[in-house]
């Protein structure tokens, strides 16, 4: 039996044991007493169960053997203008902060920062203990691969280190400040769904499927809840989200809470969150009616959770409206909010566009200014990737 059929098998027993009343979402009219889950539970299974779960178990899943990509894989433009801006971000705290990625992957942004540094900042690298936390093993050890074939020395100089974010959470933290990123993170978490159904609000939840779907490959269906955290309902009121019948919205309540327990964990640092999002209007606006959940398999997007158990992303658009709430609320303040487009463009990227004659499409400068032109003029990684720039 393959994982997919092994987690499948115990998301089916979690219901039965677990599941608590809920109605089954049908064309027909909605059946009642089903037993069910909630989508964040099942969607948290899906990505992070210890033995199946996506980020826990099988090959690495960015990049072109992957699933998906992330900025990184554009050239080395975000990791030069993450370094610079880094850069200067531990200047601030005179030169004395550390530095780590959350969610860090195959590790291959933090290394084109590491090697940025080792040109430019050996002065203060040596200080330096870097921070390398991504949850899963596969990522962890292709991270730790990366660096130790590199061919520079700053592994003799600076303190880089490879973590769980279990371990991160127990890690004793310095009094000196932290400075914390993280490429894509919050879209990961474990969202709850909402659906507005005949004038009342409703959690949306995972039950067992009929059987012509099981047999069509889709063990599972949506079905409807009440809420099941009354922080649900004051996330939506908060951010003044009025939803038409039948549209759907996701809340990513595990979003809030990583931004106030990192700022419980640092007496001084920066939080640096860069991710696929919009604000709280835009993304329960009429032409939503779906919200924003997104599968990728083989770099092919698609919005059907039920298919490939743990053999494929499960994403949401981040709310940066409620990051911003969360992070006020926690002690952080909000010191940038822009487009990835616009935050590039603020560290001189234009400037980084070489002149050449374009004969050789394959040289280094027709490569780089490709690289350039694909974040800045993207439409997924221009003007829907957002950075948020959180200090204290």
């Amino acid at each position: 039996m393959n994982r997919s059929e092994q987690l499948k098998n115990r998301i089916e027993k979690r219901i039965r044991r677990d599941g608590i009343a809920g109605k089954k979402l049908n064309a027909a009219p909605i059946q009642a007493d089903v037993r069910c889950i909630s989508f964040y539970d099942y969607m948290e299974m899906c990505l992070y169960d210890q033995e199946y779960g996506y980020y826990r178990s099988g090959a690495v899943r960015v990049g072109k053997s992957g699933d998906f990509y992330t900025s990184s894989a554009v050239g080395t433009i975000m990791g030069e203008k993450l370094a610079g801006f880094l850069t200067r971000l531990v200047d601030e705290y005179g030169g004395c902060a550390d530095v780590g990625e959350w969610g860090a992957g195959t590790g291959r942004l933090s290394k084109q920062i590491i090697d940025i540094w080792e040109q430019e900042r050996p002065d203060w690298l040596s200080q330096l203990t870097y921070m390398v936390v991504d949850g899963s093993p596969v990522h962890l050890a292709e991270a730790e691969r990366l660096f130790q074939e590199s061919r520079f020395e700053t592994q003799a100089k600076a303190e880089i280190r490879f973590m769980t974010p279990q371990e991160a959470e127990i890690e004793h933290w310095r009094d000196k400040p932290l400075i914390i990123f993280a490429n894509e993170l919050l879209d990961a978490f474990p969202v709850h769904r909402l659906v507005l159904h005949e004038d009342q609000l409703w959690e949306m939840a995972v039950t067992l499927s009929e059987e012509d779907s099981s047999r069509n490959g889709r063990p599972f269906q949506y079905a409807i809840v009440p809420l099941t955290n009354p922080e649900l309902e004051q996330s939506l009121a908060a951010d003044g989200i009025k939803l038409a019948e039948g549209q759907e919205v996701e809340i990513n309540l595990a979003a809030e809470r990583w931004i106030k327990e990192m700022s419980a964990r640092m007496s001084a640092g920066a939080l640096i969150i860069i991710d696929y999002g919009h604000e709280a209007d835009e993304l329960a606006g009429p032409h939503r009616m779906k919200g924003t959940l997104l599968c990728y398999k083989d770099h092919i997007a698609h919005d059907d959770p039920f298919r490939f158990i743990g053999e494929q992303d499960i994403t949401a658009h981040v709310n940066f409206m409620a990051c911003r709430r969360a992070a006020e609320k926690s002690g952080w303040k909000v010191s940038y909010y822009q487009t990835q487009k616009q935050f590039l463009i603020d560290q001189g990227v234009l400037d980084d566009l070489v002149d050449h004659d374009g004969s050789d499409p394959f040289s280094e400068a027709a490569k780089r200014n490709r690289s350039i032109r694909q974040l800045l003029w993207s439409d997924i990684m221009s003007e829907a990737f957002k950075v948020m720039i959180l200090q204290k």
